[in-house]
């Protein structure tokens, strides 16, 4: 009934359930009317990515046989997006809709000054990096990890 249930999704995931839940209401409307759209988002949603671009990134690495990351890392007080612990590599995709918010805005700031403070390497990009030149992504995240 939405124009855009992924989107959300993603924001109630992000705020407001976890994804078990999801998946048991799913199975309670099995049968239902709209339990197909159900079935559609929640699958999107399997990775657990806690947005449309995560779930591009992640899918951007494993078309091109990158390894070694993990998702949602903890840094500090901080959630990573993607990390590549042994290399020190952050990568954050940046949404328009996360980042709106000054407080969001200021605290993504922050973790990146910690991350590069205490040695890391940050990488950003936005969705239209990951789905406008996503060679371009796969390129920088490999010469980021090095040989």
């Amino acid at each position: 009934m939405l124009p855009d249930g992924g989107a959300f999704l993603d924001r109630a995931l992000q705020r407001y359930v976890r994804f078990e839940d999801v998946l048991r209401a799913y199975r309670r409307a099995l049968g239902c009317r709209g339990a197909a759209g159900m079935r559609a988002l929640l699958v999107a949603a399997a990775d657990r990515a806690d947005s449309a671009a995560e779930r591009v990134l992640f899918r951007l690495l494993r078309v091109a046989g990158i390894t070694g990351w993990v998702r949602g890392r903890r840094f500090g007080c901080w959630t990573l997006d993607l990390a590549f612990p042994a290399a020190r590599l952050a990568v954050e995709s940046d949404g328009w809709a996360w980042h709106s918010d000054v407080d969001r805005f200021r605290a993504d700031r922050a973790k990146q000054n910690a991350l590069v403070a205490a040695g890391w390497t940050v990488l950003r990009f936005t969705w239209h990096d990951l789905t406008g030149d996503p060679d371009l992504v796969v390129a920088a995240i490999r010469r980021a990890l090095g040989p």
